[in-house]
């Protein structure tokens, strides 16, 4: 008779660190190249190029979880599509909106914030209720949400812009620190979430936590400290820049899409737990 090997704590930490080394390293030769080369970033090419990798990632990783959750094929086509249409469509009307100077700073409501938190409750309002995204998460690893927030080292770009000084530091340090941590965390998280280690659930709801805390730091410092009706901080420059493409694709598009990925990941991890209480309470 065979019985399953424990999880080896010690060897999911050591694989974990060794993620987060590989990601600093390449984390740290993406931030120089964009130090080095000041007409990259603003070109705007790397945005389109990063941008569209992430969101076929994530439909790629819908239409997987959907083959995992046992839909039949019209019903994994309809739900896939039904969630790949507006997602689409909402990347492709900010990105108009950002060439078109929709965001920048002007007289009257900012409208960055409404593009950040109007599609985070309506987003949370649709997907939190559909029991078949509900299947999904049940049928899919948690670790994937996790780690596919490896992006978030991206953010580091606030951390350039600083150093070349067309951002504050008010705001692209925290932001762009916070950031780069988060992402950074990701691949490590995930991998220790995946090895079935003692407090990987733990770890896991520490960095969702983490994720979050960075969003509302960086929203709230860009917001009091963007020139307009409802600036209350003055910093040593102006954060024009956010609201100009493609930089203010971060906050318009990339932070309330994660914000979503952070809910769906702990109503994942919380069902998970459900399930796990109920697997050994039963006889």
């Amino acid at each position: 008779m065979s019985t399953a090997a424990e999880p080896n704590p010690a060897a999911a930490f050591s694989g974990a660190s060794r993620l987060l080394l590989l990601t600093l390293v390449l984390t740290g030769a993406w931030l120089a190249l964009n130090f080095a080369l000041p007409e990259l970033s603003p070109s705007g090419v790397p945005t389109v190029i990063v941008r569209a990798t992430i969101h076929c990632l994530i439909l790629m990783g819908l239409w997987l979880g959907l083959g995992r959750a046992g839909f039949d094929a019209r019903t994994r086509a309809y739900v896939w599509l039904a969630v790949a249409i507006p997602f689409t469509a909402w990347l492709g009307i900010i990105t108009q909106l950002a060439l078109d100077g929709a965001f920048r700073p002007r007289p009257g409501v900012p409208a960055l914030p409404l593009a950040i938190f109007v599609p985070v409750l309506v987003g949370l309002a649709l997907l939190l209720r559909s029991k078949r995204i509900a299947a999904v998460l049940d049928a899919t690893p948690p670790a994937w949400l996790i780690g596919l927030q490896a992006y978030r080292v991206f953010g580091g770009i606030f951390l350039v812009g600083w150093a070349r000084g067309n951002l504050s530091g008010t705001f692209a340090l925290p932001a762009g620190i916070g950031d780069v941590a988060v992402g950074l965390l990701a691949l490590p998280v995930a991998t220790y979430l995946a090895s079935g280690a003692r407090g990987r659930r733990l770890a896991a709801y520490g960095w969702n936590i983490l994720g979050l805390v960075d969003f509302a730091l960086a929203i709230g410092i860009g917001f009091l400290s963007t020139p307009g009706p409802f600036q209350m901080i003055v910093p040593d420059r102006p954060n024009v820049l956010l609201g100009a493409y493609p930089t203010v694709m971060i906050p318009a598009f990339a932070v309330p899409s994660s914000i979503l990925l952070h809910a769906l990941s702990i109503w994942q991890l919380n069902r998970l737990g459900r399930r796990a209480r109920q697997s050994t309470s039963a006889p």
